[in-house]
């Protein structure tokens, strides 16, 4: 399955231009000053020209599989390079050229406005490529305590970590940051590991035996998880309906293989020191602003012994839309959002565009007696870097609040 869609073409047609403007830029700035300054400055554009160029013809000329890991990859160092390089250089030539129009119409020189292209876009490249070598693998444990009303004494202290939106691609080339997030999950000591979905970006390819991986994570009373949207296949192009299928079957078996118990729409009830938990799990297909949520009644049959209930969602949408006032259950987890992988969280100051999307997109919430988890993710979509938004292992805790 090749990648000439046309969408490249596009992309082909802007760097081809991007390319002779900032060509033009540079040499009208700099090729009267210093000759040793201009050469620098042209081999770097150079360097980075090959750079974007090598990707862009991997990516247009890959023959396999749309999901194979470097595949994905690919796409993603592609969708760098248009951050940290095109953004760049359509800043410094917007610059450039609006100085220069100015300088024809006002009279003057236009030099400080692509001096401040220039800088802009060093800034660019400065925080895209931090964020992509450092800020992807910024791990970081958020440790919540969750006071729940009435929580039955036995169940005082549990220890819930939870982990979600891995998009194990992220891990193609980084397998031993994979194997030092399941040691720290080890290190806190579990009761119990939840996953609320997108395992992966396209299909199961992207695995590429990562499950022997997870399948070391370590906890009391196992592990938990349910399908996200990306799971289902929904973004692999041109699948019929029966590859759909075999592309969900075998994402089934590889989460069963990771140490995995998929909760498919249903529920199960866990004795812990003689008191009852209940889980349920629902599915998120769809994709945005078209999510689709499988309805919450067929999960919750059969459980009202329970003295804890605990369900997984994936989107956070799905809780004042389905789960807030309508149900029982005491706490919810979810994902999907990534934070957008973009934002400010220091102590006072939680911020990330996603929140105008997602009301509830990173954090615990509450509303009631009920409570919303949102966890940040663990790897990347779209793009391989995390700007101030650092991926995230959860510990929560029950307590009696």
């Amino acid at each position: 399955m090749g990648n000439k869609q046309p969408e490249m073409i596009i992309l082909l047609v802007i760097l081809v231009i991007l390319e002779l403007l900032t060509f033009l830029s540079l040499a009208e700035h700099y090729s009267k000053g210093s000759r040793l300054k201009y050469y620098i400055i042209l081999l770097i554009n150079i360097l980075c020209s090959l750079w974007v160029w090598i990707v862009f013809i991997k990516v247009t000329t890959f023959k396999g599989d749309f999901d194979a890991p470097r595949n994905v990859v690919s796409r993603m160092d592609l969708t760098l390079l248009v951050c940290a390089v095109l953004i760049p250089r359509f800043i410094l030539t917007f610059l450039h050229f609006t100085g220069r129009l100015l300088r024809i119409k006002k009279g003057g020189h236009s030099k400080p406005i692509t001096r401040a292209g220039i800088l802009l876009g060093i800034i660019v490249l400065a925080i895209v490529g931090a964020s992509t070598l450092f800020g992807r693998f910024n791990f970081r444990t958020e440790e919540v305590t969750v006071k729940i009303a009435g929580l039955d004494p036995r169940l005082e202290g549990f220890k819930i970590v939870q982990l979600s939106d891995m998009h194990l691609a992220s891990f193609y080339y980084h397998k031993r940051r994979l194997e030092k997030v399941v040691g720290k999950v080890n290190n806190l000591s579990p009761d119990l590991i939840i996953n609320t979905g997108d395992f992966v970006s396209y299909g199961w390819r992207e695995f590429d035996r990562c499950d022997t991986i997870l399948a070391k994570s370590e906890s009391r009373f196992g592990s938990l998880a349910i399908l996200g949207n990306h799971d289902m296949g929904t973004y692999l192009p041109g699948l019929s309906d029966a590859e759909r299928r075999a592309n969900l079957n075998r994402m089934k078996e590889l989460i069963a293989a990771s140490g995995y118990r998929l909760l498919d729409n249903e529920n199960i009830v866990l004795d812990i020191n003689g008191a009852g938990i209940e889980f349920a799990g629902v599915e998120t297909a769809g994709r945005f602003p078209d999510m689709i949520h499988t309805e919450i009644d067929n999960s919750i049959t059969g459980t009202d012994s329970a003295d804890l209930s605990i369900i997984l969602i994936h989107d956070p949408n799905q809780w004042k839309k389905d789960i807030t006032g309508k149900t029982d259950f005491d706490l919810a987890l979810a994902g999907h959002t990534h934070g957008m992988q973009i934002g400010i969280l220091t102590r006072k100051i939680r911020w990330s565009p996603a929140k105008y999307i997602y009301p509830e997109w990173n954090g615990l919430f509450t509303d009631g007696d009920q409570y919303l988890y949102v966890n940040r993710g663990l790897g990347v979509l779209g793009v391989p870097f995390r700007i101030w938004m650092p991926p995230e292992i959860t510990l929560l805790t029950l307590t009696a609040g």
